[in-house]
């Protein structure tokens, strides 16, 4: 049985808290990162160094800029994977899509864009990872929403959305908790790689 954590739309001033936490547990987990806060980059390679995976989630996690074009999601996807290289030495192959390959808001911006993205993002040799399970931390939910959501006996792997950004406080005060409800329940841990349960959604445009 195992947790994959995952965290997106960092590294901020949350990230430092969110390693704490997770190496209070012995938990490994994977950062989908952007460079929405370039001053927090180091926390990177500090994720990295403690070994936790790093993703990309696109520079600029910007709906409008990403979904303007297949170029224009591909510049931004190697904005950050420069940033990335800069920090741990290499550009990761494991990404998340803004809002998942699910989402229906890159329609705002290009028509069928996603059935297009998500084919080539595969042939250029990355792997994609949408989620299993919602912590509902993306929008505004408090610390107890954040737990109920985030707890279930339903997967043998679970793959959790989290989100590190910086207005996540009641993020980091729920993570103790879900930590511990996985734990007690016999549950592992793991940082994503190669050879983990990958998550696809639908694709909705």
């Amino acid at each position: 049985k195992i947790v994959y954590l995952t965290l997106d739309d960092g590294p901020s001033d949350n990230t430092q808290a969110v390693l704490d936490i997770l190496d209070k547990y012995n938990a490994k987990a994977t950062f989908f990162v952007t460079g929405e806060m370039p001053e927090y980059k180091d926390m990177i390679k500090a994720a990295y160094d403690k070994g936790h995976t790093i993703g990309m989630h696109t520079y600029s996690h910007d709906y409008a800029k990403v979904y303007a074009s297949v170029d224009a999601y591909f510049q931004d996807l190697d904005q950050i994977g420069q940033m990335v290289q800069e920090e741990i030495g290499y550009v990761p192959c494991f990404i998340r899509f803004p809002g998942g390959s699910s989402n229906t808001v890159s329609r705002n911006y290009m028509e069928g864009i996603m059935s297009v993205l998500v084919p080539k993002v595969l042939e250029l040799g990355y792997q994609y990872y949408d989620w299993n399970v919602s912590s509902g931390d993306g929008g505004t939910a408090t610390t107890e929403e954040i737990i109920a959501q985030s707890e279930t006996d339903k997967y043998h792997q679970v793959m959790l959305l989290f989100h590190d950004a910086a207005t996540k406080e009641t993020t980091i005060e729920a993570l103790p908790t879900v930590l511990e409800y996985y734990k007690n329940l016999g549950y592992s841990f793991k940082a994503i790689d190669r050879e983990s349960l990958v998550v696809h959604h639908q694709v909705n445009n």
